[in-house]
């Protein structure tokens, strides 16, 4: 009798794709989730005797073994296992056979080589059957990011075409987001991703027989989609100066940053938009349930103690502080169990990229519990104080006077964590989470879970200990750390009775003047006399000053009961050298009354950019070109110049795809032409950015519907 060989294997990758819920991977190998069968079809030299023995054979990671669950020996059977690696027979006929695989529902994820292995008369041969990867699967109830709700597994594992929101508190607007975790290589820079880890070149086997685990591959994720300790994806920057590298917010989406990365190493540069995106591709691209989150309003809080101490000058100029409060920042939630902590804290796992602090010795956040942060659980694993401090510290401000000395401003516990936003499931409206982070403000279950995360971190909150925490972790100012280690005591400034307000008419874009106006009111029953210095700072979206635009100052008297508008006007000649690309003018206001009250009013405007249209008249068909109008109109009275639209679309551009302008004279319009060959089918998202020698970061998105041929 001839022997046995295997001639060829087929595995049926169209079929397991549509079973596995991956046929829209571009992928040259299966993807494949686990906890599911897949078919493969082996053709022989002859049909297999009864003295002869198949077994399939596989394996991950550079030192495979059974031990680490990294190798499964599977022999061939009729009786299938449904949790563990198995191999079945389905049907068998001249030489040809149907086996169906069951991947094990926590098998490692990773990159997977299959071999056949045939015994006969005591002798072992080995044939090379293919190669798949195995990814986790929401659709599997023994899976631990399983997902029960069908509408949410398409938006949090399928859907590409994204928002991420941006702005302030006081004007909220949304960024599109290509996610692209279905392009083709994706999946293999996710796999690079964990293999370039430091926990990956610190013990190989140790760390890929951990890849079974939601929660060990998030937090290494967090840490590689950004740059520090082990240069992962992405460099931040947010001095407002960008030479060196590109404008953050000239990325669209994750797929050409990530392909960048794969080639060339770190990309420069991002900020926590960017991260979040690239990191909810990486989870989305492995089978986990993620989703973008912006919390406005946001606190990074340096020393645990759930208060940021910040400090101003008489002008309301910002002085440093090491504690801050963001515009707004974006991180990215992943749904899993939580083993580690028990069935309660399951569900939403935040986890962040952005290189804030450093978590387990690398800069990474999470993942942490929504639940325990919403409880007060601050004492749990991963870095429950910071995310609890993030939406729900309270917050201390304080004037340096003219002589040096500090006085309080005013303490506030409510306005940290504001809108708390998400991308609504099936549609690209805005869905607001802040009840799933913290009770409601002013409650007493709020107050109570603050107490509680107070005694669990063993720090509880004085004026004394946050003029000493002011004191000893002040490393950002000399001058300022002189003044305080001088200081005896902080001056207990009486509390103000005027209030205050920014307010601004309309919405002003870049290139127009607009006023600014300082309302002040007193409610009381006596004259105020107020004097009110106020100051106009370019900012980037976290508050970091770039360039003073404009200050003054203004003396009122406030009759009983009286409001007085201070209007503020702001040419585009003043600030147009001084605007970050982020749009944000920081308005802040030092009132003082003459009984020595000090009223702090601080605003953040945002300037919005111009439209860009873009339009699609025909009917899109798979693998035939269609027509895209990009349409806009210059703004300013001045012309502008080096003017560049990038497109960017999953399924539809390849890579992105950069068409320059004509330089525009003032208040012209332009329309160009783009011809764009779609390749996949279904609905499909086109984003475009404008930039010029004036302005940048314009944006605008189509919707596409793309038919089978």
């Amino acid at each position: 009798m001839t022997s046995l060989v295997l001639r060829s294997a087929d595995l049926q990758q169209t079929s397991n794709a549509a079973l596995h819920n991956t046929s829209e991977y571009v992928s040259k190998v299966p993807i494949l989730r686990r906890g599911l069968p897949m078919k493969v079809t082996l053709t022989f030299s002859r049909d297999l005797q009864s003295t002869e023995n198949l077994a399939l054979v596989v394996e991950t990671g550079p030192s495979p073994s059974e031990s680490t669950n990294t190798r499964a020996v599977m022999p061939v059977s009729s009786s299938p296992s449904t949790n563990t690696w198995s191999a079945t027979r389905v049907s068998s006929s001249a030489g040809t056979m149907t086996v169906s695989i069951n991947i094990a529902v926590n098998a490692v994820i990773g990159p997977y080589k299959i071999t056949a292995q045939i015994t006969s008369a005591g002798s072992t041969s080995n044939y090379d059957v293919g190669k798949c990867s195995v990814i986790f699967n929401p659709w599997t109830s023994g899976d631990e990011v399983y997902m029960s709700n069908d509408a949410e597994k398409r938006e949090y594992v399928l859907n590409e075409n994204g928002i991420i929101f941006n702005g302030s508190a006081s004007y909220r607007w949304s960024r599109m987001w290509d996610f692209g975790q279905f392009e083709e290589g994706v999946m293999d820079i996710c796999f690079q991703l964990l293999q370039q880890s430091p926990e990956y070149k610190a013990d190989r086997a140790t760390h890929v027989s951990k890849c079974n685990d939601p929660i060990y591959v998030s937090r290494i994720l967090s840490a590689m989609v950004n740059s520090q300790d082990d240069r992962g994806v992405i460099v931040g920057n947010w001095s407002g100066d960008y030479s060196g590298g590109e404008n953050p917010t000239s990325w669209n989406g994750s797929v050409a940053l990530l392909r960048s990365w794969s080639q060339y190493g770190p990309v420069r540069f991002g900020q926590c938009w960017v991260y979040a995106g690239v990191l909810c591709t990486v989870l989305r691209c492995l089978g986990i349930p993620a989703r973008v989150i912006t919390n406005f309003e946001s606190a990074h809080d340096t020393n645990n103690n759930l208060v940021i101490e910040q400090y101003y000058d008489t002008y309301g100029r910002s002085l440093g502080s090491p504690d801050s409060v963001w515009n707004f920042h974006a991180w990215v939630e992943g749904w899993f169990k939580r083993q580690d902590l028990g069935s309660r804290y399951d569900g939403w796992q935040i986890l962040d990229a952005t290189p804030q602090e450093p978590s387990g010795g690398s800069y990474r956040l999470g993942p942490t519990s929504q639940k325990a942060v919403k409880e007060g659980d601050v004492n749990l694993p991963f870095d429950g104080p910071f995310v609890l401090a993030e939406v729900n510290a309270d917050r201390v401000s304080y004037s340096r006077m003219w002589d040096g000395s500090l006085s309080t401003l005013y303490t506030d516990t409510y306005s940290v964590g504001q809108y708390i936003s998400t991308k609504a499931v099936g549609t690209f409206f805005r869905h607001d989470v802040t009840n799933e982070y913290k009770y409601p403000e002013g409650s007493k279950e709020e107050r109570d879970m603050f107490q509680k995360a107070q005694t669990l971190l063993a720090r509880p909150i004085t004026l004394a200990s946050i003029r000493l925490n002011g004191r000893e972790s002040f490393h950002s100012s000399a001058p300022l750390r002189a003044t305080l280690a001088e200081e005896s005591s902080v001056q207990e400034a009486p509390k103000p009775e005027i209030t205050g307000a920014f307010n601004i008419s309309g919405e002003p874009q870049v290139g127009e003047d607009f006023t600014v106006t300082l309302k002040l009111k007193n409610p009381s029953s006596g004259k105020k006399q107020v004097n009110a210095k106020w100051c106009l700072t370019a900012i980037v979206y976290n508050r970091t000053p770039v360039k003073e635009i404009l200050n003054g100052s203004q003396s009122v008297t406030l009759a009983p009961n009286e409001e007085k508008a201070i209007e503020i006007p702001v040419q585009y000649s003043q600030y147009e050298n001084a605007i970050t690309p982020d749009n944000m003018i920081q308005a802040t206001a030092v009132c003082l009354e003459e009984n020595g009250g000090s009223l702090l009013v601080d605003s953040v405007i945002t300037l919005k950019n111009p439209p860009l249209q873009l339009k699609v008249t025909q009917r899109v068909v798979l693998g035939k070109t269609v027509t895209v109008n990009i349409i806009f109109t210059n703004p300013i009275s001045e012309n502008i110049t080096k003017c560049v639209a990038i497109l960017e679309g999953s399924g539809v551009l390849k890579k992105p795809f950069r068409v320059t302008l004509p330089n525009l004279k003032a208040n012209q319009r332009v329309t160009t032409e783009v011809e764009l060959t779609p390749y996949r089918k279904g609905k499909r998202g086109i984003i475009v950015g404008f930039s010029c020698d004036k302005f940048s970061d314009v944006k605008g998105f189509q919707t596409i519907d793309v038919a089978a041929a």
